[in-house]
């Protein structure tokens, strides 16, 4: 089916009439989406105003000041400005927008917006902020920390994008539009050194092959040495390594027949491997970063990991994170009336993903009785995953822009298909400092334990029809009504590659197979999701006048269910449902004075059912256990501005600010387990504060051959040491950004342009259960240790992440027409701060330390 689309779509574009001239005049409001320009209102060098640009926030091109939507846009001269290389960094500049790389892995991003996101990358799990290319949603975040090479823009949507952009948009939407191909030959080229030995290189040209077809090749390249040392192997870690090519088309086929395509190929081969700013070693040494583990970057074979038998490939897999991903685009454009333009919008994303990766440094996690546990230097990990994916999606959208009613309703229409299949093959290794069973002697080079190695397929199809009208009453007053319908069908497959799981004979209760798949409770754990919903949207917005917008909106979102797929129990391989939201919006945006002030405020409420919270703690015997479920209602209020300012001409300065106040919420009458076994929360808060009111310590570690004595419902899920409920995550109250340039016109032809940004987060919590390791001692029923996880004493490691202050910087110098060279230097971070943005196994993972970057470019 999807060579049959995709092969439509492109017999339909070459059969338009060859040859055809660019189409002129008023274009239609599809083809204006297409254009994807930033388009200053009059010229600003006369005039001084703030540049307009044009945003395709609901499916077609409009000024971001006409959008009742809260949107940031970034244009391909603001994104170079303010040296914004990857999306990652987008987390600087955007109102309530936290963005932080996956632990482990270099190539994912977790964005949370407006409190919601998630950190997870494995497939039975979808993040509920979207990333977009082009029109083409990217399913899985294992690689979506795009490389900005060829980018016209880039819009941030907050809030949930439920009609029109559809599922897995509860918190919002990250929209990247790439350039297309231009009419005249033209590009750039650009090298780069850095910090770390950073090396790049990035390069476009434009190729007009006719009137009517041009090409766009682009590309990048970028290596460095890493910044954290190992001081176990004496190697280089967390490096930033990668390529990318892209093909990009344009042709117009005829006047009413457009079409633009692009292919584009991205390796990623980076990590973000847990590290520290003073070397475990040697704890004097705080000049670095550092990481300690005895599990080695090469690859095998021999396997890593001998004596354990781990199956395929995977079992050569060093300490390293690579993903190599193909996407295709094709959008086809017919103006089929004066008023109405059809789009046939084709997607194709295939994405390998392969890792190994010691989440636990090469020794034991933290806890009460070791807050910062010894070097260990286990040639295995300490908590080694080790992951072969291959993940396939095919979306083909139709979609209608029009007029009914000489300009009286404007409307946008559409049909949806989305396919994805996945199959992961991961296995997990865990090392023992002392041998389970008697005596329990420490082994030197630690006991290997093979956890779990498994095969995971899943695959979802999901089709969904929408309609969005905006009724124009007056000039001045439009109300807007739209909906969409979706319906998804998930489904899930687990074989264990263990030899004992797959010989002949009964089916070891072990193993992590579909027959095995049955809750605690008894009940199967059903293999298939289906999902059928509703998700509409209302808004009213009024234009006082030309530099003024008021406007009002709720919105109705979804996030797709799934699996708790990273169990080493096939009785833990539970599912969780939607998640499913409502969001109210009410704001305005305004240009003052000239269009040399701009003003765009939004308060905003976010009301989520179902919320998914993806939890990882530590089980009694030091593994982690992984646990997702749909734990607790949540809400958000909060407030967002967005000010600019162009005082006199060539200065341009901001000042963005996010507010937000969240919680956990809980209805009357949750039973106290629900139908898989699993107790609810305010069951397991109370049973916490029991524990705790018998002076258990929570995290404590239990001897070998005890039973558990250590508060196991505190400090678990989102319930914190105390049993209390847990603060939510990643929203720190207030977040800031401020900012600005100018450009100083030396001559005629030379110009020296400083930039600075600043960003602030204040405090938040970065761990599920809130849980920290603190320096004073507590004395419990079971022992007295040198720590305590109750907030008593001095910060040592974990959830907690104090608040902090960023500043990035650079000052350009540029020559000749139109800039045409420019020599930049760079940094981020510039003041190596430090900052907690995850936490996993109560081990604390930290920003990058600061980079500096000298680029020189060359326009032609």
């Amino acid at each position: 089916m999807k060579l049959l689309l995709a092969t439509t779509a492109l017999a339909l574009s070459l059969a338009a009439p060859a040859g055809a001239q660019t189409q002129t005049g008023d274009a239609s409001p599809a083809s204006e989406q297409q254009t994807g320009i930033a388009t200053p209102q009059g010229d600003p060098e006369d005039t001084g105003g703030i540049e307009d640009v044009i945003v395709t926030a609901q499916r077609r091109a409009e000024n971001i000041q006409d959008v009742p939507i809260a949107i940031s846009a970034f244009t391909a001269d603001a994104l170079q400005a303010q040296g914004v290389q990857n999306t990652l960094q987008l987390g600087n500049y955007v109102p309530n927008l936290v963005a932080l790389n996956n632990t482990g892995i270099g190539s994912a991003n977790a964005y949370f917006l407006r409190g919601l996101g998630n950190t997870e990358t494995i497939a039975t799990f979808d993040p509920p902020v979207g990333t977009y290319v082009d029109d083409i949603y990217i399913s899985r975040q294992n690689a979506n920390n795009l490389n900005l090479f060829d980018v016209e823009r880039i819009e941030v949507l907050r809030g949930p994008q439920g009609t029109l952009f559809g599922r897995n948009t509860t918190g919002g939407a990250i929209n990247t539009i790439l350039k297309r191909p231009g009419d005249e030959f033209a590009g750039f080229a650009e090298v780069g050194f850095g910090a770390y030995g950073r090396r790049q290189g990035r390069a476009s040209v434009d190729l007009p092959l006719s009137d009517s077809f041009a090409i766009k090749v682009s590309g990048y390249y970028q290596n460095d040495n890493g910044f954290a040392k190992n001081t176990t192997t004496g190697e280089r870690m967390n490096d930033d390594d990668g390529w990318g090519a892209r093909l990009g088309l344009r042709g117009e086929l005829s006047p009413s027949v457009r079409w633009n395509a692009s292919y584009m190929h991205i390796v990623a081969d980076g990590e973000n491997i847990l590290n520290f700013d003073c070397d475990p070693r040697n704890p004097s040494n705080c000049s670095g970063r550092f990481l300690t583990t005895g599990l080695r970057e090469a690859n095998g074979p021999p396997s890593p990991y001998a004596p354990l038998v781990i199956t395929g490939r995977k079992a050569n897999f060093g300490q390293s994170q690579r993903s190599a991903s193909d996407l295709v685009t094709s959008n086809l454009e017919i103006d089929v009336a004066d008023d109405t333009t059809l789009n046939f919008i084709t997607g194709y994303v295939s994405l390998s993903q392969k890792f190994a990766l010691d989440f636990f440094d090469g020794r034991t996690s933290p806890n009460v009785a070791s807050p910062v546990p010894p070097v260990r230097g286990f040639v295995r990990g300490g908590l080694t995953i080790i992951n072969d994916g291959q993940h396939e999606q095919f979306t083909q959208e139709v979609k209608v822009n029009g007029r009914l009613g000489a300009g009286f309703i404007n409307y946008v229409a559409g049909v949806f298909y989305f396919n994805e299949r996945n199959r992961t093959d991961f296995a997990d290794t865990f090392s023992l400092v002392t041998q389970p069973f008697p005596p329990f002697a420490v082994v030197p080079g630690g006991f290997p334990l093979l956890l779990a190695d498994r095969t995971l397929r899943n695959t979802t199809e999901a089709i969904a029809g929408y309609v969005q009208a905006d009724v124009n009453l007056t000039s001045q007053l439009t109300v807007t009504a739209g909906v969409r319908y979706t319906d998804e069908t998930k489904e899930l497959s687990f074989r264990d590659n263990r030899a004992s799981c797959n010989a002949v004979g009964a089916l070891p209760a072990n193993c992590l197979s579909d027959a095995n798949m049955i809750a605690p409770s008894g009940r199967p754990i059903p293999r298939e999701q289906n999902v059928k919903i509703w998700t509409p949207r209302f808004a009213v917005n009024f234009k006082p006048n030309d530099d003024v917008l008021l406007f009002a909106s709720a919105t109705r979102g979804f996030k797709s269910g799934g699996w708790n797929a990273r169990a080493y129990s096939a009785s833990q391989l539970l599912p969780f449902g939607p998640e499913k939201v409502w969001s109210y919006e009410a704001g305005f945006k305004s240009d003052l004075f000239d269009r040399r002030v701009r003003a765009n405020v939004t308060f905003f409420l976010l009301d989520v059912r179902d919320l998914q919270t993806p939890s990882a703690l530590v089980a009694d015997n030091g593994t982690i256990t992984f646990l997702t479920r749909n734990f607790a209602d949540y809400r958000n209020k909060g407030v967002e501005a967005e000010l600019s300012f162009q005082p006199v001409q060539g200065l341009n300065l901001y000042a963005n600010m996010g507010y937000q106040d969240d919680e956990y919420r809980f209805r009357s009458g949750i039973p106290p387990v629900d139908i898989y076994g699993i107790q609810s929360v305010p069951a397991q808060a109370a049973s916490c504060r029991a524990q705790r009111a018998a002076n258990q310590i929570p995290t404590a570690p239990v001897p070998p051959g005890q039973p558990p004595n250590n508060a196991p419902a505190c400090a678990a899920g989102i319930v914190d040491a105390n049993g209390n409920i847990s603060t939510p995550v990643r929203t720190p109250r207030w977040t800031l950004a401020l900012g600005g340039s100018y450009r100083a016109q030396l001559d005629d032809d030379v110009a020296l342009t400083p930039t600075i940004n600043a960003s602030y987060r204040s405090f938040q919590e970065v761990g599920t259960s809130n849980l920290s390791y603190y320096n004073q001692p507590v004395t419990g029923s079971n022992g007295a240790f040198p720590s305590n996880p109750f907030g008593n004493g001095d910060f040592i490691v974990g959830s907690e992440s104090r608040p902090v202050w960023l500043v990035n910087a650079g000052i350009a110098l540029t020559g000749g027409e139109n800039d045409r060279v420019s020599v930049s230097l760079e940094c981020t971070n510039c003041f190596d701060q430090e900052w907690i943005v995850s936490t996993l196994a109560n081990y604390s993972y930290l920003n990058e330390p600061r980079r500096w970057l000298v680029r020189s470019r060359f326009n032609f």
